[in-house]
């Protein structure tokens, strides 16, 4: 598994970077925002460590302009960890966001988690289907009626997630912990957000809607009689 830390702590990534190769990982390193970027761009990675404030370019700004040409998994690694820095880096698509100072034990644990999530899955899951909604699993390819339909990592989850529980009532709780991994408070909106973002790609541009609200309760993915 190689793995591209992108940090201008020249402590902390050395730290990532020995801890990493110690328990069989390869590891890159990229000081700041443009190399970063540039490395990403050039070389395939299994996962991407990355911090928020770096010099030349933000890790937010990394996150953002990866995800036009990548779908590699990414945790940042942050000091900034307020909820709304956490939302953030959560709803520009990254993975998972671990706030420093972090437990290496808990590091590795979450790369080990978002590295399981990133394996194929089983045969009769790689294609996934709902009306003329196709979802190559493998391929990570969306199509509606014959139309690509390009999706963020996040986006792409949450539509799996539904296409495997067609028909089921989905709580914002039980939506936020198969795509996020995480539970998050009840008063923030962030599945709302994702769930109309993916609405606006894979439903309003067509004539039947698929992703359907229960008031009160969470969505459901069907086709409505």
């Amino acid at each position: 598994m190689k793995i591209l830390i992108i940090e201008d702590e020249i402590k902390t990534a050395d730290y990532l970077r020995q801890g990493l190769n110690e328990v069989g990982y390869t590891a890159d390193l990229a000081s700041d925002g443009v190399d970063g970027l540039h490395l990403a761009r050039e070389n395939t990675y299994d996962l991407i460590l990355l911090d928020v404030m770096l010099p030349e370019m933000s890790g937010w700004v990394v996150m953002e302009r990866l995800r036009a040409f990548s779908q590699t998994p990414v945790l940042f690694l942050s000091a900034r960890g307020t909820l709304e820095d956490r939302l953030r880096g959560l709803g520009l698509g990254a993975d998972e966001y671990l706030v420093k100072p972090f437990s290496y034990a808990e590091l590795l644990a979450r790369i080990r988690i978002i590295l399981r999530r990133g394996k194929p899955p089983s045969e009769s899951e790689e294609v996934l289907s709902l009306a003329d909604l196709v979802l190559d699993v493998v391929k990570f390819r969306c199509e509606r009626g014959g139309r690509k339909i390009t999706l963020t990592s996040k986006e792409f989850k949450l539509l799996v997630c539904f296409l495997q529980h067609q028909g089921q009532v989905l709580s914002r709780t039980f939506l936020a912990s198969r795509v996020w991994d995480m539970n998050f408070d009840s008063d923030t909106n962030v599945v709302d957000v994702a769930v109309r973002r993916l609405r606006q790609k894979v439903d309003e541009p067509f004539d039947t809607q698929l992703i359907h609200t229960v008031y009160g309760v969470g969505y459901r993915c069907e086709v409505e009689a």
